[in-house]
């Protein structure tokens, strides 16, 4: 058995995927399972999951920590948060997050996910640089952004494939120093 991490927040609780959880869920766990802890819709999303890990979803290099979260009153995986990407070494990682279905959307989730994740980013993982990347018509995804700090640096052309065409993606990013929580 592994020891999972909970963060908690007002109205989320926070489960905390490293390497080592991650591993051991795939490891010992049928699809079944596998979707339950995950909050993944269909087993096709579980064999997907299980296409990461087995292709290395970590390297010598580079490492992750996801948050999924859970409705603090069903238990229930409403989406994630996390950082991959993670350069340990150079102390930075990238960001990223998503709500599952649209009732959770517009109720302030996310800003009080991210809020507790960026507080552990820089307290915990000691990161001095976190970098997100959106797509440049996601208003949602920018404002929250904008809400924490984070700086507008500019584009990356091509980016980012999206059914198999390449789009654009804005660059933020925010510094330890320049956080404030909320």
């Amino acid at each position: 058995m592994i020891h999972i991490d909970i963060l908690t927040t007002p109205r989320l609780r926070l489960r905390v995927i490293t390497p080592e959880v991650h591993s051991y869920i795939l490891e010992n766990h049928d699809n079944e399972k596998l979707q339950a802890f995950f909050g993944l819709a269909t087993e096709a999303d579980a064999e997907k999951e299980r296409e990461k890990y087995h292709k290395g979803i970590t390297t010598y290099k580079t490492s992750f920590k996801h948050f999924l979260l859970l409705d603090g009153g069903t238990e229930n995986v409403i989406g994630w948060c996390g950082y991959h990407t993670w350069y340990p070494e150079h102390y930075r990682a990238e960001i990223g997050y998503h709500l599952s279905d649209d009732i959770y959307k517009r109720k302030g989730l996310m800003t009080e996910a991210l809020n507790k994740i960026l507080d552990y980013g820089f307290n915990e993982m000691q990161l001095r640089r976190v970098e997100a990347l959106t797509a440049l018509d996601n208003h949602a995804s920018i404002n929250l952004l904008k809400k924490f700090g984070f700086q507008f640096e500019g584009v990356i052309r091509q980016h980012y494939n999206e059914n198999g065409i390449n789009t654009d993606s804005n660059m933020y990013s925010l510094l330890q120093h320049e956080f404030k929580p909320l």
